[in-house]
């Protein structure tokens, strides 16, 4: 049986931060978000991580992991997915994010790339917007 996704647990904290760790993902406010992260859990391991963060005109989407052993089974897509379906329960309106390493992952989901002052400035006032990320990172944006 391959991993499940569910909603990440106080406790998931540490091993959340230590496979983000491991991608180089940023680490910094993660856990003041831990209520809208995914996690996918095989045998009672993380193998990944999908991260929401709620701002007043949008989502952040962050911290999307896959442990390298499950690299490549499709955990990735599955995590993004959920994150998806999460942002739409929760009525944002968009979802942004940035990248420095997968502008070809995430148009299959239908994220375009925007300019950084077209992110709404509750978004950009994010510790990923502010200083987690550099300025030379890939903006996108998917409506919902």
């Amino acid at each position: 049986m391959g991993p499940q996704i569910e909603a990440a647990r106080p406790s998931d904290a540490a091993d959340v931060l230590a496979l983000l760790s491991q991608s180089r993902l940023p680490l910094d406010g993660l856990e003041q978000h831990l209520g809208t992260t995914l996690v996918a859990r095989q045998e009672g391991r993380i193998v990944g991580s999908a991260a929401l963060e709620l701002y007043e005109g949008g989502a952040l989407l962050r911290s999307v992991a896959v442990a390298v052993d499950q690299q490549g089974c499709g955990l990735g897509h599955e995590l993004t997915n959920a994150a998806i379906r999460l942002a739409q329960h929760l009525q944002a309106p968009a979802i942004y994010l940035l990248t420095t390493t997968a502008e070809g992952f995430f148009p299959k989901f239908g994220f375009e790339h925007i300019a950084r002052d077209d992110v709404p400035v509750g978004v950009r006032a994010s510790v990923e917007f502010t200083s987690a990320c550099p300025s030379s990172a890939t903006v996108m944006r998917k409506s919902l």
